[in-house]
């Protein structure tokens, strides 16, 4: 993967969350995903502007769902993840992957 095109780890996680929701992947529910996955607790604007980036990448799209009176005539905006964003997300946790062979030892003695 071309330098400053790998994956941050955030980005990393709004990915993978993609790919456990599925078709319920929405700003909510992608943050509630994270949150109960991982312990932490991501604000909505960080999920937002990440999802703005990776879209800006290629890595994800977005399509608006028909308004609802739940939601006061708003309607949600889903995403999905393309090919790229696999690819990406793949690429890095290799390079991590690869980065942590061999310090096993050194991790025990931390």
């Amino acid at each position: 993967m071309p330098k400053g095109e790998y994956l941050g780890d955030f980005e990393q996680l709004v990915l993978l969350a993609l790919l456990r929701l599925r078709d319920n992947a929405y700003g909510v529910t992608i943050r509630g995903e994270i949150e109960s996955c991982t312990g932490r607790s991501p604000s909505i604007g960080a999920v937002y502007a990440t999802l703005d980036r990776l879209q800006l990448k290629g890595c994800v799209s977005s399509k608006l769902a028909d308004p609802t009176t739940q939601r006061g005539g708003r309607a949600k905006r889903y995403f999905h993840i393309e090919l790229s964003g696999i690819s990406a997300l793949r690429a890095s946790q290799t390079a991590l992957r690869n980065m942590c062979q061999g310090i096993e030892a050194e991790w025990s003695q931390a």
